[in-house]
């Protein structure tokens, strides 16, 4: 359970300790597609989360990025709700920061939980902000009071220190241009400029092949060599779906990929997983 704006006083000082404020980072995991798509939504869910948990709101701003993921915050007379939602990861990251005693935390996260229609939350950080004594005055600025476990969040500095023999990303893009995919020659102009765009050399003919014995899965299916391994992917015309892997021991941006299939194939959004393979 969240205590409301609890101070965690180390005990064996004896003196008072007071925060100017209490900083919660949240982690919501498989949450709704559908809900971290739509900018409104995830603005109204942030809104009544404040509203509901005591907050005074103040304002809010949410900008929705092409081709997907949305930020924003809601300021609040005691400071602020923020969040970043990532569609193709189904996660959402918030922020609440708070310097009031008024707002009741607890109601705040499980509001976002429904909202968001969450099924795993973490509270990976919860820490007092400006902690005011005597013992704090005498520390020395610049000094470093706790360092933690820091992950890579660049998928090219990741390639560098693991050194992998390839990288393989996997992206699903739904609700796809039904006449762009199942084109051939659409599909053929796409792997071109994918490869121009990644800098791949071509090996051979793109093949594109039509199956159609099955009907959940009638549509085309794509292979590409290029100099460093493999491009593939399969289009279903029945639920309007692209599979798409690209596979080479020559680092590539992978978000570069998905945006780009996303844009070419005029996708409603998609999922996205990376693989270093060694």
């Amino acid at each position: 359970m969240l205590d409301k704006n609890k101070k965690f006083i180390d005990d064996s000082r004896k003196e008072n300790c007071f925060a100017l404020g209490r900083q919660l980072t949240i982690e919501y995991y498989e949450c709704s597609t559908k809900a971290l798509l739509d900018k409104t939504l995830v603005e109204k869910a942030l809104l009544d989360a404040a509203q509901k948990s005591g907050a005074t709101v103040i304002n809010s701003i949410f900008h929705k990025f092409e081709p997907q993921g949305i930020s924003g915050v809601v300021v609040i007379a005691e400071s602020h709700f923020t969040v970043h939602a990532w569609p193709e990861h189904d996660y959402a990251a918030v922020d609440i920061f708070t310097c009031g005693d008024n707002i009741d935390l607890e109601i705040a996260i499980n509001s976002m939980k429904d909202s968001f229609e969450s099924e795993n939350v973490v509270i990976s950080s919860d820490q007092n902000r400006g902690i005011i004594s005597k013992a704090f005055e005498q520390k020395k600025v610049g000094q470093i009071v706790k360092k933690s476990e820091i992950y890579p969040i660049s998928w090219k500095k990741e390639y560098e220190s693991k050194n992998p023999w390839g990288v393989l990303t996997s992206v699903d893009i739904y609700d796809s241009d039904p006449n762009i995919i199942s084109d051939a020659k659409s599909i053929k102009q796409f792997v071109y400029q994918l490869c121009d765009l990644i800098d791949m050399k071509r090996f051979g003919e793109c093949q594109v092949v039509h199956f159609g014995d099955d009907e959940k899965v009638e549509g085309f299916s794509m292979t590409q060599l290029i100099e460093t391994s493999l491009i593939s992917g399969h289009f279903a015309n029945p639920s309007n779906r692209i599979y798409l892997d690209v596979f080479s021991c020559k680092f590539y941006e992978p978000r570069e990929v998905a945006n780009f299939a996303m844009s070419f194939f005029k996708g409603d959004h998609y999922k996205i997983q990376i693989a270093l393979r060694q």
